[in-house]
């Protein structure tokens, strides 16, 4: 029989998490596989480490024998059971150890593989010729570069071209192999270029007219008009709104109107702290002192600095103090053509980077900078973790949807072990291609997101009123129709049935690799999740139609890394949803005078006794009408049509448990 006593402490703790977050704000946020088994007792083999998509069919034949291959090997956890069993004690309200995480230094020290272990594995690579390009302080893996003849004599395969996402990537075709004393410390293999795939996941509304939602960096081009320019069937036009229903256009009938409001030229700061309810707080100086947010990208901006302080100045904003951001760049970048080039990567870093002013001020923002899109993220990360540079790190890029091998999702599952054993949370974007079906011809969360031990950030349209508050709010699934001129009547028609094509919304859905975590039980609908991790988790705006105005000033040569003049663009995207978030949680902590860690068993068991914690977002059928500068056509944009994935009351697939409620006061035109 259970001790009453240790039952009515542990109510207790989690009472106690609870009325802490009451008091600052109504709420505030108080492996996979392993080697086979050896085919002979001198090799072990890793049938785990190649990806799904390397088949027969896909097959375009060998590569270049000299043709560069980035690999990582993931060494085991001395302990993985304990390191999982040890995140979820430090994480979970209702533990005894909740919230007394390890130092990086115990944790390297507890569980890391040996220093030992790793320089046989290191040394064995360099031995062979290949190159080493990365290894972090917590010997969890090794980066290394070499041809494709090195790699195929080194592992003991053959890699082949396969065609895979429209693109063609390099995989083994099949399983990599090592020798025994090398392999039985092995967890994985990563010589498939899946993650070269690895993409901000941030939308330009122009070049997704046609449905296609995949590119590595997209910008936003806006047609502004005066307030209260009129809009007539005659010239098709709908001028973008500087907040929700400033303007309208008169289109075609849908949705039972032919009055629709248009676009949002570009939210700027104080407007999202108005409609997250933040004025108040950041009126009375809450705006992240103390505080530390860390982000990752690929590469880094030149002029990020610059455009940061005239971007608040335009915006009567606070500027940043000459320590407030800190940037650890790669001292050499690789693979830039795959990866999308510096200029790829820049818009991404600042929204990351301007989201995170918008909404914490005060706080101090570390940009770690990697390499490139495979290895050099997970190193960007361990920089960070390693010596626990910050506890709170946004994410804002991902796979496409699990399409990694599985013993490679072990690998870097293991790092989000790390950060929540040392009480870090990790806030992914959950992505912008819906459940991935269009590119995988399955639905798929992505991945990070889709691993059990971070914070998936889903997203959310969202129509801010001239007040500031919270007039429209459903979950972002954005599909257009263009409107045509019949040339003899001079009628305007929709080109298409409604809803049109779809054009970008957030990831989620039900995770393939990993089972449903302890925290999700009895808040996710058993007719979601099949036993299964589902997300996100939670959820901010994201949708590049209601999206967030930025400065820039972009890259012009990708060599030279030389910048045009500064510009104002609009974007979009889960990766405004990540740092938002991620800032939302400095402020929470702030509040609090607490270090949150892993934020979702906090979360969970919050919805649980407190629902009212989170802006709940529920499905709203509508459209808005938009015009596209670079084009001059027009089109309805219906929102909540996100692929399979539905928003509903409670928590749902597009936006988690909802958003972060600072202050209940904020109401939305739904009477929630």
């Amino acid at each position: 029989m259970a001790d009453p006593r240790s039952r009515r402490a542990r109510t207790r703790r989690l009472t106690a998490v609870i009325a802490t977050g009451a008091c600052a704000l109504a709420f505030v946020l108080t492996g996979g596989g392993a080697a086979s088994a050896a085919t002979s007792p001198a090799t072990v083999r890793f049938p785990g480490s190649v990806p799904s998509w390397a088949t027969h069919a896909n097959d375009d034949g060998a590569p270049a024998a000299d043709a560069t291959v980035e690999g990582e090997l993931y060494l085991q956890l001395r302990d993985p059971a304990g390191a999982a069993a040890l995140a979820k004690a430090v994480s979970d309200p209702m533990s005894r150890q909740y919230r007394h995480a390890l130092t990086p230094r115990r944790w390297i020290a507890r569980f890391a593989p040996t220093q030992s272990t790793y320089d046989q594995v290191v040394g064995y690579l360099k031995a062979k010729g290949l190159a080493v390009t990365g290894t972090p302080a917590s010997r969890q893996y090794v980066v290394f570069r070499g041809t494709a003849d090195q790699v195929d004599a080194v592992f003991a395969i053959r890699l082949h071209r396969y065609a895979h996402d429209g693109r063609t990537l390099l995989a083994p075709s099949s399983a990599p192999a090592l020798p025994s004393r090398i392999g039985r410390t092995v967890l994985a293999v990563g010589l498939d270029q899946s993650r070269a795939l690895t993409r901000p996941d941030s939308i330009d509304r122009d070049k997704d007219q046609n449905g296609r939602t995949r590119a590595a960096q997209r910008r936003v081009q806006q047609r502004k008009a005066s307030p209260g320019t009129p809009t007539t069937p005659a010239d098709v036009s709908a001028p973008c709104s500087a907040y929700w229903g400033q303007n309208q256009a008169t289109l075609p009938a849908a949705y039972g109107t032919t009055s629709f409001d248009t676009n949002i030229c570009g939210y700027v700061p104080s407007q999202l702290r108005a409609a997250y309810g933040l004025s108040k707080l950041a009126a009375a100086g809450l705006q992240g002192q103390g505080q530390t947010i860390a982000i990752t990208d690929a590469y880094a901006s030149p002029s990020i600095r610059q455009d940061v302080d005239r971007y608040s100045a335009q915006n009567g904003e606070p500027g940043m103090a000459s320590d407030q951001l800190t940037q650890i760049i790669a001292p050499a970048v690789y693979d830039q053509a795959a990866c999308g080039y510096p200029s790829g990567w820049q818009g991404e870093e600042t929204l990351d980077v301007e989201a995170v002013h918008a909404v914490a001020p005060k706080a101090r923002i570390l940009y770690v900078g990697a390499m490139n899109c495979g290895g050099g993220l997970d190193l960007a990360l361990s920089t960070i973790l390693d010596n626990r540079l910050a506890n709170i790190v946004s994410n804002s890029w991902g796979d496409v949807g699990e399409a990694v091998p599985p013993d490679v999702i072990a690998g870097e599952e293991n790092l989000h072990l790390q950060a929540a054993g040392e009480g870090i949370g990790l806030y992914f974007s959950s992505g912008d291609n819906g459940d991935e079906s269009g590119n995988l011809g399955l639905s798929s969360p992505d991945f990070p997101a889709s691993s059990p031990w971070v914070t998936a950030v889903g997203g959310t349209s969202l129509g801010i009123a001239r007040n500031g508050d919270v007039a429209m709010e459903t979950g972002w699934g954005s599909t257009l129709v263009k409107v045509a001129r019949d040339d003899q009547t001079g009628a305007l028609s929709y080109l298409s049935p409604l809803p049109g094509d779809f054009a970008g919304g957030a990831g989620g859905g039900v995770s393939a690799v990993n089972a449903q975590p302890w925290y999700q039980r009895g808040i996710v609908p058993g007719s979601l999740t099949d036993g299964r991790r589902v997300s996100p988790d939670v959820a901010a705006l994201a949708d590049p139609y209601t999206g967030f105005e930025i400065g820039i000033s972009p890259i012009t040569d990708d060599a030279a890394l030389a910048t045009a003049g500064y510009v104002n663009e609009t974007y979009g995207g889960t990766s405004l949803a990540a740092p938002l978030t991620a800032a939302m949680m400095a402020l929470s902590q702030q509040l609090t005078h607490s270090v949150i860690g892993f934020a979702n068993p906090t979360l969970y068991a919050i919805d649980r006794v407190a629902p009212q914690a989170f802006r709940d977002v529920v499905p709203v059928q509508g459209a808005m009408a938009y015009t596209s500068a670079r084009s001059g056509e027009t089109y309805l944009v219906s929102y909540d049509t996100d692929t399979s994935l539905h928003t509903a009351r409670g928590y749902d697939d597009v936006t988690g448990l909802g958003g972060i409620n600072f202050g209940l006061a904020q109401r939305t035109a739904h009477g929630r």
